[in-house]
C-alpha cells in the first residue's frame, strides 16, 4: 500500500488533504444536506399513448407528459433516436431534426385545415425587424437567394427536360 510520501514528487499533490484548504469548507455539511429524506413516489400515471424512454432508463417516469405523442416523420425520427444512448451524438442530432420536421408538419396540417398560416407574424419579424434590424434584413437576404436559386433550379431541370 502506498502513503502520502510515495506521492509527494507530484506537484500538487494532497493540496486538498487538509479540511481548511478545501475551497468549501467550512461550509461543508455532514451529515450530506439530504439524507435522510423520505417520501412516497407518486402513484403510476395511466400510459394511452406511446411514452419515449431512454435506453438508460428501465422503466417510464411516474408522471409524464402526453401533450404531443409522436406521429408521422418526426415521430419515426424520435423513435429512432431512442434507440440510441443519450450519451450518442445520434440521438441528440435526431430529435433536433425532428423538432423542426414537427414545425413544418404542423404547418402543413394548418393549411390541410383550411387555416393559412401567417409566418412572418408566428415567427416574431415583427419585433425582429423593430429590435434587430441588421440581422432580420441579413436573414431575408439569405432567404431570398436561397429561395431564388431553387426556382432557378428547378425551372432549369424543367427546360432540360422538355427540350
Amino acid at each position: 500500500m502506498k502513503t502520502r510520501s510515495d506521492y509527494s514528487h507530484i506537484q500538487g499533490w494532497g493540496a486538498d488533504l487538509d479540511p481548511k484548504g478545501r475551497p468549501a469548507y467550512p461550509k461543508e455539511r455532514i451529515p450530506a444536506r439530504l439524507s435522510g429524506v423520505h417520501w412516497d413516489h407518486p402513484e403510476q400515471q395511466e400510459q394511452k399513448i406511446e411514452i419515449l424512454r431512454s435506453i438508460e432508463r428501465p422503466n417510464i417516469t411516474p408522471v409524464f407528459g402526453t401533450s404531443t405523442p409522436p406521429s408521422g416523420l418526426s415521430g419515426t425520427m424520435r423513435e429512432t433516436a431512442f434507440r440510441f444512448s443519450e450519451n450518442d451524438i445520434r440521438h441528440w442530432l435526431l430529435l433536433l431534426f425532428a423538432d423542426r420536421i414537427n414545425v413544418c408538419e404542423g404547418l402543413l396540417d394548418d393549411v390541410k385545415r383550411g387555416h393559412i398560416p401567417n409566418i412572418f407574424h408566428e415567427m416574431g419579424w415583427k419585433s425582429e425587424l423593430k429590435y434587430n434590424r441588421a440581422d432580420a434584413i441579413r436573414k431575408l437576404a439569405i432567404g431570398s437567394v436561397l429561395l431564388g436559386s431553387a426556382i432557378y433550379l428547378i425551372k432549369r431541370k424543367k427546360r432540360q427536360e422538355s427540350g
